[in-house]
């Protein structure tokens, strides 16, 4: 199969709700006074949302990837940021977009080990530049780029 071409369309369904559900919780933590208990369930509420956009991305980027792979399996292999290194090397995402994943997989990865305050404040920031990246992401998945 050629590598441009996939059998069936990826349904990024899922992620997109994850994303509406994101930007909401964003947009609520935003207006909440810090002091206020509201804020502190808005931002859990960002930090949760912001894990399973990661995880749908991969999983789904998992899947457009593994026409550029001879076997599915090879595909099924990829660490999480190598995904999407791999999907930069495909022209599927640009070089500052897999480098601003990585970050983002990192702070992921910090914030599940370590729930600290400061921790889930340092994540919150990269948001606004996450969400336009996963929702450029999600058109890509789904084929709405024109490539």
């Amino acid at each position: 199969m050629d590598a441009g071409k996939r059998s069936a369309p990826i349904d990024a369904a899922f992620l997109r709700r994850c994303l509406t559900t994101l930007e909401h919780a964003l947009r609520e933590l935003e207006r909440s006074d810090p002091a206020h208990i509201a804020y502190d369930v808005f931002r859990a509420a960002c930090v949760k949302e912001f894990e399973l956009v990661l995880e749908q991305s991969g999983k789904l980027l998992r899947k457009r990837l593994a026409p550029y792979f001879a076997s599915h399996r090879q595909a099924d292999r990829l660490a999480f940021k190598d995904l999407f290194r791999h999907a930069a090397k495909h022209g599927l995402i640009a070089p500052d977009a897999c480098e601003r994943w990585l970050e983002c997989r990192d702070a992921r990865n910090e914030t599940a080990h370590d729930g600290g305050e400061l921790l889930a404040e340092s994540t919150l920031e990269l948001l606004p530049r996450f969400i336009a990246d996963a929702t450029d992401l999600a058109s890509m998945i789904e084929g709405s780029t024109g490539d």
